[in-house]
């Protein structure tokens, strides 16, 4: 459950401990209220509105704040946000005045704004390449590599997820409606590989064929389930935005609805129509 709106703790964490309130259902926006001095990193393009006294500067890397590594620290920074697909530069949203001061960021698509407390997670999240949206300063946006040849392979999100460090509250973006669970020592859980969101690290990511052949030829549910292993929290979306984007363009182009997404069955049933 998302903590109560603007319920505002100090505590001696690196990061700064930002306030806080998501607003809207389907279409979400996140509203951060920021003390004096304080500061909070978004992903570029996401920034809705903002108090005067709030100053926008765009940094090279992730603005973790990090001055120790110099510039070949932000340079490594900026390298970790190009491989996984982001934009070099991120955007730090600074409140210079006094009192009180608010900032506003949007989901790019329809689903719903996660907030974490890394410090309540053991200080890492792995999520998806595109999932990160906004942080409080001090968390850093690194790279996470599967271990495995084959689920980077085949696991939906590739070699290549996003790695959330810090003691910070963190804003990861989930298509559609979001579930979470929580693992058990040995407990297993199977996902479709796009509905994945997130997951904590001790969490064991791994892949499980979905069925025989006439499952994989005509259910149209791929290859492989994400075998996810506990113990952990674990986080699912109902609505990735790959599948949505695929649904779209298959409506663009005249396909219709869904008959066996992703099968066999899918373009029989083109060819009855004449698509």
């Amino acid at each position: 459950m998302p903590p109560s709106p603007w319920s505002h703790t100090r505590s001696a964490a690196v990061a700064d401990d930002i306030d806080f309130e998501i607003k809207g259902q389907e279409l979400q926006f996140l509203e951060i209220e920021l003390d004096a001095g304080e500061s909070a990193v978004a992903e570029a393009g996401s920034f809705v509105w903002k108090d005067a006294s709030v100053q926008m500067t765009t940094v090279f890397g992730d603005g973790s704040g990090d001055a120790g590594g110099g510039f070949m620290g932000k340079l490594l920074g900026a390298g970790k946000r190009l491989v996984t697909g982001e934009s070099l530069f991120t955007t730090v949203f600074t409140h210079t005045g006094s009192g009180k001061a608010r900032v506003a960021f949007a989901a790019p698509t329809p689903g719903n704004i996660l907030p974490l407390n890394l410090g309540q997670l053991g200080g890492t999240l792995i999520c998806q390449k595109d999932s990160f949206l906004a942080a409080a300063r001090g968390v850093s946006i690194g790279i996470h590599f599967q271990k495995r040849v084959m689920t980077g392979l085949f696991g939906g999100e590739g070699f290549i997820m996003q790695r959330l460090d810090g003691d910070g509250w963190v804003f990861v973006q989930m298509g559609g409606a979001l579930v979470e669970r929580e693992l058990k020592p040995g407990e297993e859980l199977h996902v479709d590989t796009g509905c994945l969101a997130a997951y904590t690290p001790g969490v064991d990511f791994d892949l499980v064929m979905a069925g025989g052949v006439r499952s994989v030829l005509f259910g149209g549910e791929g290859l492989f389930f994400a075998r996810l292993r506990g113990p952990g929290k674990v986080w699912i979306q109902s609505l990735p935005f790959s599948r949505l984007a695929g649904r779209m363009l298959q409506a663009a182009q005249g396909g219709g609805g869904n008959r066996g997404e992703g099968s066999i069955l899918g373009q029989i049933g083109n060819l009855i129509d004449g698509n």
